[in-house]
């Protein structure tokens, strides 16, 4: 794997933050989408990626903005998109992806070390994947023998109290519609509870 990060360190109005760009290449036995479909089809089969790989590159980028909008309210925006012609192997499925959320220190209401934060999340996958998982492929993470596509799309919200010097309880809420890009599934409702101490 090779990486390269650029960042820039910027003030707006006053107000701190940094825009950084990440460039990636992934170099590996990996299978074209395309090839597995290919073969799959000929052997009357289910497409399988471990039967034509071959060492290639799987390139992706990623843009990062974090911005101080005022002394307690900050945003981030992400966007990434990588090769989805190939197959992945280090990491979930999804070849674009464009994130977005704002954070609320909790000055206002008196807790000033709590925060409170929202994020959506919209992620996708290629044509030639697609293809992949409707014709019943299986990856690391997805595949469940026909793909009735959507777009993956997660809303987040959490609260993070602090309890004591060094201790935290966050509670977290997650509703994600066509997990796994499969509309024929949720939403899902995740509910999550995080201690951290130090």
């Amino acid at each position: 794997m090779m990486v390269a990060e650029l960042e820039h360190r910027h003030d707006w109005r006053g107000h701190p933050g940094a825009l950084k760009l990440l460039a990636f290449d992934n170099r590996g036995d990996m299978a074209t989408y395309r090839d597995a479909v290919a073969l799959g089809t000929r052997t009357a089969g289910v497409p399988d990626v471990s039967r034509v790989r071959r060492y290639q590159s799987r390139p992706g980028v990623a843009v990062n903005l974090q911005q101080e909008l005022t002394a307690d309210l900050g945003l981030f925006v992400r966007a990434s998109a990588n090769d989805g012609r190939k197959e992945a192997f280090d990491f979930t499925e999804i070849n674009r992806s464009l994130a977005a959320g704002l954070s609320l220190r909790g000055n206002r209401w008196g807790r000033d070390d709590d925060t409170f934060g929202a994020a959506a999340v919209v992620s996708a996958l290629s044509s030639d994947a697609r293809r992949y998982f409707a014709a019943g492929g299986m990856g690391i993470l997805i595949g469940d023998g026909g793909l009735n596509y959507g777009g993956e799309k997660i809303f987040e919200t959490y609260y993070a109290a602090r309890l004591f010097e060094g201790g935290t309880l966050t509670l977290d809420y997650q509703i994600i519609d066509d997990p796994a890009y499969n509309a024929d599934r949720g939403p899902v409702n995740v509910y999550g509870v995080r201690l951290h101490a130090e």
